[in-house]
């Protein structure tokens, strides 16, 4: 191992250590975020200690103003590298004016223009999957569905051969295995992570050395970043690795996490669901507000280059490594009225279930296009589910998700 990833190893495993305290299970907290209903732990937090120093040149922020403030602050910057590598996720982990340059040329892909033709793929192969066990009367609706589906069509749209699916998939539990067992030891979690990088650096290289003897560029994401430039120069094997190692990422499992919190929300509250199914119009506004209340993809990291004064008061030292909850500043009072009442019809809604400031989600979209579109198939195919289970639903920590999402009709 490099110094350099020696030291984003302990970073990675220093914030390991510090989100356990606040949102984990050693927290002290009646549930923590791994539980079906965190909101209230969440709502303690902003009452008690929306900021909170976790030593180690750590803090925690979950005040929706101070989020806001960091995430657009010019002194703060992302902090992490790909997946505890030594190399940046290219935006992700990029800032200042390098990070604009990659985002204008990163962001035309995923236009509410560009990905709206979508739909009818994200439709027709919601339908196909559904068709597979329909009959059944049961399923375990995250493997069966919210998996499959997002992953199959990001593949189409990258240009990827779809008879590889099961391999893409299973980098992705590699690399977020730590999300889903959190018995893992720190080495164990990094020893999966690189696996995971390894194969999927080992995978891209092999298809661009293909792309790069044929004449003409595919018409995919690929083939346009081949042909792409920024300052006038081409990008270089390494950016376009680095672009497509957190495209994967994303486009693998934040979209399926989201469809089973959904739905996994939708079974336990069956006079929620009743109102979508009485007006289907109001699907996109109920996306919103479980986007927000439930945070699929609940915290993220920055880390403060001057010292800060946040907008609640406390000072932020320079180079304190700041937890932000995305998913906590969703529920704070002083933006959302009543916040832990999910409202399906909530307006406005300012939540920040995409992140916020420069580093806000670029497939955000691409994410509420296929959210639509499937939902409103399922509930087509499939109106009126239960859960098939008296016990409560165990979810991973980050993205959140239902491990395993067994309904019933």
């Amino acid at each position: 191992m490099t110094d350099a990833a020696a030291e984003i190893q302990h970073q990675v495993e220093r914030m390991g250590r510090v989100i356990s305290l606040s949102f984990g299970a050693e927290s002290g907290h009646a549930a923590d975020k791994t539980s079906a209903c965190p909101h209230q732990m969440y709502a303690d937090l902003l009452e008690n200690e929306p900021v909170r120093d976790l030593g180690e040149g750590c803090m925690s922020l979950t005040k929706m103003n101070d989020i806001l403030f960091v995430t657009r602050h010019p002194a703060v910057t992302q902090g992490s590298k790909y997946l505890g590598s030594d190399r940046p996720a290219i935006p992700l982990g990029l800032d200042g004016d390098l990070h604009r340059q990659y985002r204008r040329l990163i962001d035309p892909i995923f236009t509410p223009r560009k990905v709206a033709p979508l739909a009818d793929q994200v439709r027709a192969l919601a339908n196909e999957l559904i068709d597979g066990f329909v009959e059944e009367g049961s399923v375990d609706a995250y493997a069966a569905w919210c998996e499959p589906l997002p992953s199959t069509i990001f593949l189409s749209i990258m240009g990827l051969p779809m008879e590889d699916l099961a391999d893409f998939l299973r980098f992705k539990n590699l690399t977020l295995a730590s999300s889903v067992d959190p018995s893992l030891t720190p080495e164990q979690r990094y020893a999966k992570r690189m696996e995971g990088v390894t194969w999927l650096q080992g995978y891209f290289n092999a298809s661009l050395d293909e792309r790069e003897r044929e004449d003409e560029p595919r018409d995919d994401i690929i083939g346009a970043l081949l042909v792409s430039e920024v300052d006038g120069d081409r990008l270089t094997r390494q950016d376009v690795l680095d672009i497509l190692g957190l495209f994967m990422v994303a486009g693998l499992d934040t979209v399926a996490a989201s469809l089973a919190c959904m739905l996994s929300f939708f079974a336990r509250n069956p006079e929620q669901r009743d109102l979508i199914l009485d007006d289907r119009s109001k699907l996109r506004g109920a996306i919103e507000e479980l986007i927000r209340f439930e945070s699929p993809v609940g915290e993220g990291f920055r880390v403060a280059h001057e010292e800060l004064t946040l907008p609640s008061g406390p000072t932020v030292p320079a180079g304190t490594w700041m937890h932000i909850s995305w998913a906590a500043a969703n529920l704070d009072p002083d933006v959302f009225p009543d916040p832990l009442t999910p409202i399906l019809d909530r307006d406005p809604n300012p939540h920040i279930g995409f992140a916020s400031g420069y580093h806000r989600c670029l497939g955000s979209h691409l994410a509420r296009m296929e959210l639509a579109a499937a939902l409103d198939v399922w509930h087509d195919r499939i109106p009126n589910y239960t859960l098939a289970t008296d016990q409560e639903l165990a979810y991973s920590g980050n993205p959140r998700s239902p491990i395993t999402l067994p309904l019933a009709w």
